[in-house]
């Protein structure tokens, strides 16, 4: 082992002084950077007042949203002040117009069962009591002295109002019990009518009766076939809309390939008068980079909202927003990498003696032309999901559709249906994006290996 002299350890020292003798801020530079990131992530909690934020949320609505989304509920009210207890549904029922739902059972005595999930959570009434049965317990409930009395310990699952009885029996529903009614929340898993509406002729059979009524059954409606009646009452569903959300896909779609197209087609040209190793006027490309940085700056929403006020709610607003954005950002895209390429391959082609548009034919597009596709591509795959957003400011689309559904805060399940069907679109076309690049990717690199061979 060879020990070092001083002199041997100074004369390292003063050869690399950026190692030995490195400034304060160099040393110290992570810790600061840490601390950096603590104080702002505490200004963050201070001016988003975010402890507040939390506290004041409504957590106990997410539940219900979320059970909203994957299901529906029945809300039946029997009145106890008529003649006769009979059910009232409400108008448009997803039970269809003469509802006998078979978890409601008439008793000899003239009382009333609802089964909310089997015998294990049910009600019974007549007009002088109700029993509540749930979570092992039953609770009988007084209705003869003008309220609803509970005799006896009240179970946490039950709330005792002046006037009303509430019996929360978890996600298969709810009870509520008044002196003049009662009235049943029964929640089912599921989308409710999601083929056939209470309208349809089809509605209430099963899928096997589906079947045969359009193999071998009789005309349900004269002069049209029981296919074409089928496929017209599933398109035409008045509680799904699906004719009218699978329109709005398909806007959506055409918006984002139409303004991504227009956009690329426009920003293709300008960008060789951006690049400053094509066109040497640096007035030109000053003038035109700044268009860009104009034309990406102004959010694709922003120019949404201007093309809404010019053309009016439709998908000419969605396209023209996203053609506008799209010339910002792939005029960018394209122009950096025209000033990124290798200038060996158009030397050689200008020492030939070509024109200027075969310089950029054969010396400049057969090394950017991948970047320029591959950068559409996604662009085109990323404007999917954006026209879906801009569709809800009125820029045509399933946007608009989705943002109606969420306005009524009760059409959770449609509001989910649209999600799946914009996540399927978006899905399929970054996988298409995908793929295709791919392939390009492979084309280009049989193409060079071929070049190389013939060399």
């Amino acid at each position: 082992m060879t020990t070092m002299t001083a002199d041997q350890i100074q004369s390292i020292e003063e050869r690399f002084p950026h190692v030995f003798r490195r400034p304060l801020h160099q040393r110290f530079r992570p810790l600061l950077l840490l601390g950096g990131t603590v104080v702002y992530l505490l200004y963050a909690l201070w001016f988003f007042n975010l402890p507040q934020v939390i506290r004041e949320s409504h957590w106990e609505r997410l539940p219900l949203f979320l059970t909203q989304w994957i299901s529906y509920d029945v809300q039946p009210i029997f009145r106890l002040d008529e003649p006769q207890i009979t059910a009232k549904y409400p108008r448009f029922s997803v039970l269809g117009p003469d509802p006998h739902p078979d978890w409601v059972r008439t008793n000899a005595d003239g009382s009333v069962t609802i089964l909310i999930d089997g015998a294990a959570k049910s009600v019974t009434f007549n007009k002088m009591q109700a029993t509540i049965i749930a979570n092992g317990e039953t609770v009988p409930v007084a209705l003869d002295t003008g309220k609803p009395l509970i005799s006896g310990p009240v179970p946490g699952w039950i709330t005792a109002h002046e006037d009303e009885v509430v019996a929360d029996m978890g996600f298969a529903g709810e009870v509520r019990v008044a002196a003049d009614r009662v009235k049943i929340r029964k929640r089912f898993l599921g989308w409710a009518n999601f083929v056939f509406d209470t309208r349809s002729p089809f509605f209430g059979k099963s899928a096997g009766e589906v079947a045969s009524l359009i193999v071998s059954g009789p005309e349900l409606k004269p002069g049209t076939s029981n296919l074409a009646l089928a496929g017209d009452n599933i398109w035409n569903n008045a509680q799904w809309q699906h004719g009218d959300v699978w329109t709005k896909l398909l806007q959506t779609i055409v918006m984002a390939f139409l303004g991504t197209a227009l956009g690329g087609i426009v920003a293709f040209p300008l960008a060789f008068f951006a690049a400053r190793n094509i066109t040497p006027s640096r007035l030109v490309n000053q003038v035109l980079k700044r268009f860009f940085d104009f034309m990406r700056s102004i959010d694709m929403l922003i120019w949404a909202l201007f093309f809404t006020r010019a053309f009016g709610p439709g998908p000419l607003a969605g396209s023209a927003a996203i053609f506008f954005t799209e010339i910002g950002t792939l005029g960018k895209t394209y122009s950096e990498a025209l000033e990124n390429i290798d200038d060996k391959p158009r030397e050689g082609v200008v020492s030939t003696g070509a024109n200027g548009l075969l310089v950029q034919r054969y010396g400049v597009l057969p090394e950017v032309i991948p970047v320029f596709i591959s950068q559409t591509l996604y662009q085109w795959e990323s404007n999917t999901r954006g026209a879906t957003i801009i569709g809800a400011v009125g820029a045509g689309g399933i946007g608009l559709k989705l943002w109606e559904a969420m306005r009524t805060n009760s059409n959770w399940a449609n509001v989910f249906y649209m999600v799946l069907l914009t996540l399927v679109v978006v899905f399929v076309f970054d996988n298409i994006s995908n793929f295709l690049r791919r392939r390009l990717s492979r084309t280009i690199h049989d193409y060079n290996r071929l070049q190389a061979e013939q060399e």
